[in-house]
């Protein structure tokens, strides 16, 4: 498992990088029925979806390197050092992703088979891909993904980089004559390690073509007692040499779409006027036979007709202590209401208004904050849920960002007070604020850079301000530690070095300080150049003197008489020692007065040898 490796909330927009061919047009329905991984309230898919060979998968999040597991929020878990807490790349807390833990060795881990494709037919691949890594933390091995067709690399995307986001990577590519099966695969080509952490979600295979469009993309409004209005299919792009079409209308408000009996022209008349929204579309092929298939053809954008009625029965409330707007009237109380008015297409309609007054101080609200897990992280949370005994749709706002809904997550946020308001569909409101704190920031002082002597003890006494995991230090010396009873610790440095400290806390927060040692080997030695051994007590012996801090061993002292002849040879001599050396003799007997030569080998602490010669008078 890494020691440092690298999912909270995150509202996320998705950048899109394309490579190679680039779908210009419109794109059909996703042939991958299960590309964004489902959804569901349980955090983690028990069930092995066998989607990644080279990869196994885990329900125990989170993964290992090699593994890979299924889920809607990391934010539960217990996450790994410099690993994101996010949701999946929609932010819908419900919503599914993969997350992946590379392996130390590059391999696949996303492999589908598709069948019953178009020759001759340009589709588009793509796959919304997030780095792991915290943008915070240094930046560790990148994931880098290659989409593959058939074994065969298409695209790369490149180092992923640790920007806390989504992004979708993706590139189309034509199939060939008589090809109509595909094996899809996703690859990540960097090594594993410290970092190489991936999640992938919202993955897309999708037929591409020319611009299918019906213009203008606003909503025609016509009045009930007007006329019918044609809708005209405009393609725009040369994908297709001899497009089809076929005119759809959807009962539903687009959720589901009929084929309408024989439109297959470029124009389809509305003529129902009665008053409602009706939906329309067309799909695209580039023959009768790709028409026929759901895996060959592209959607245009959806036309929404409204017919709008003569006669408007309308019930709707307000706020009390509010007013509520009826044609150029401010409305403050409750009652029945009636009013001629004109559209902007220049329709006359009735309006029939009942309106009911609500109190004020229905809106509920439950809030969960989370604050950010170190000093100036923005990696703090806010959520936002209503109570059933608020009217939707309610709009929520958080500072600056707004969203309709009834449970918002606001990702991202550094620490501050932040303004809330609620806005029910009557115009209630419920204005309260909120703080996001943090913690302290990590310090961590190793103290000031030394200056040595070799040999010299360096005492290492860091001090940190709080409760850390794991102390680390690198470089000339290294080492680590879980807490500061470690400490006092004493080295002794053998050369310059520069040490690098860098502290871990719980929740991922991070300090760093530098030491750099200084080692002066001076390599200073002395040896007399005269010596009486007549044992009084002084000068008895003849040897080699220094720093003993710096010396290991004097690994031989070997003296001579004027003839070369060797007289004295000592070994693994201690230095500074008053009664090691030569003492004058030869095999026990007195030598004469007189000078005589020598030679000294010193190692050094630090492993370094030197050669000391000279001569010394021998007096008696």
């Amino acid at each position: 498992m890494k020691y440092l490796c690298c999912l909270i909330a995150v509202l996320c927009c998705c950048t899109l990088l394309t490579g190679q061919q680039a779908c210009t047009g419109n794109l059909g329905d996703n042939i991958f029925d299960a590309g964004d991984f489902g959804r569901g309230s349980a955090n983690v898919l028990q069930n092995d979806p066998g989607i990644a060979p080279g990869y196994s998968y885990t329900s125990f999040p989170p993964p290992n390197d090699g593994f890979y597991t299924i889920t809607n929020n990391t934010g539960s878990w217990s996450l790994f050092g410099g690993w994101m807490s996010i949701r999946n790349s929609d932010s819908d807390p419900n919503g599914y992703m993969m997350v992946v833990n590379a392996s130390y060795e590059p391999g696949i881990f996303y492999e589908q088979e598709i069948d019953g494709l178009c020759e001759n037919t340009l589709y588009y691949f793509s796959a919304d891909i997030i780095n792991l890594i915290d943008p915070n933390w240094d930046e560790l091995i990148k994931p880098r993904v290659s989409f593959l067709i058939n074994g065969e690399t298409q695209y790369d995307t490149g180092d992923i980089d640790q920007t806390g986001r989504w992004n979708t990577y993706g590139f189309s590519f034509t199939t060939q004559p008589g090809e109509t099966t595909l094996t899809l695969a996703l690859r990540n080509n960097a090594p594993g390690g410290i970092g190489n952490d991936l999640a992938l979600d919202n993955i897309y295979f999708r037929p591409c073509g020319p611009e299918a469009l019906i213009l203008p993309r606003e909503p025609a409004d016509i009045c009930e007692d007007g006329d019918p209005i044609p809708l005209t299919a405009t393609i725009d792009g040369d994908e297709f040499a001899d497009p089809v079409v076929q005119w759809q209308q959807s009962f539903d408000e687009g959720d589901t779409w009929q084929d309408i009996p024989g439109a297959n022209d470029t124009t389809v008349l509305h003529t129902d006027l009665r008053a409602g929204n009706y939906y329309y579309r067309y799909y695209l092929a580039n023959s009768v036979q790709n028409l026929n298939n759901a895996k060959c053809r592209i959607n245009s954008n959806v036309k929404v007709v409204r017919v709008l009625p003569k006669e408007w029965e309308v019930q709707d409330t307000f706020c009390a202590g509010t007013t509520y707007t009826f044609g150029d009237r401010q409305l403050a109380s409750p009652g029945n209401y009636l009013d001629s008015l004109v559209s902007s297409i220049g329709c006359d309609s009735i309006v029939y208004l009942t309106l009911t007054e609500v109190p004020s101080g229905q809106i509920d609200i439950e809030t969960d904050v989370r604050d950010a897990t170190c000093f100036d992280r923005p990696d703090g949370e806010i959520q936002v849920r209503t109570s059933d005994a608020t009217y939707p749709p309610t709009r929520i706002t958080l500072g600056a960002q707004s969203i309709v809904t009834d449970y918002a997550i606001f990702s991202n946020l550094a620490a501050d007070t932040f303004s809330l308001e609620v806005l029910d569909r009557h115009g209630c409101r419920l204005e309260t604020t909120l703080d996001v704190g943090q913690p302290p920031p990590v310090t961590l002082d190793v103290g000031p850079d030394r200056s040595l002597q070799l040999g010299d003890e360096l005492v290492l006494e860091p001090s940190v301000n709080q409760p850390f995991e794991i102390l680390v230090w690198e470089g000339g010396l290294s080492g680590s530690c879980g807490d500061l009873n470690c400490f006092p610790l004493s080295l002794v440095p053998l050369s310059d070095t520069t040490i690098f400290w860098t502290v871990q806390t719980a929740p991922n927060c991070q300090a760093m300080d530098t030491l750099r040692v200084t080692v002066d080997a001076s390599r200073q030695l002395y040896l007399p150049n005269a010596f009486s051994p007549n044992f009084d007590g002084r000068n008895d012996y003849f040897g080699v003197f220094g720093r003993e801090a710096e010396v290991s061993t004097i690994t031989y002292l070997r003296v001579f008489d004027r003839w070369g002849g060797l007289v004295y040879e000592g070994e693994d001599l201690v230095i500074n020692a008053p009664d090691s050396g030569w003492d004058g003799r030869l095999n026990g007997a007195l030598l004469p007065q007189g000078i005589y030569t020598y030679q000294a080998l010193v190692t050094f602490l630090d492993g370094v040898i030197r050669t000391k010669t000279g001569s010394v008078l021998l007096i008696r």
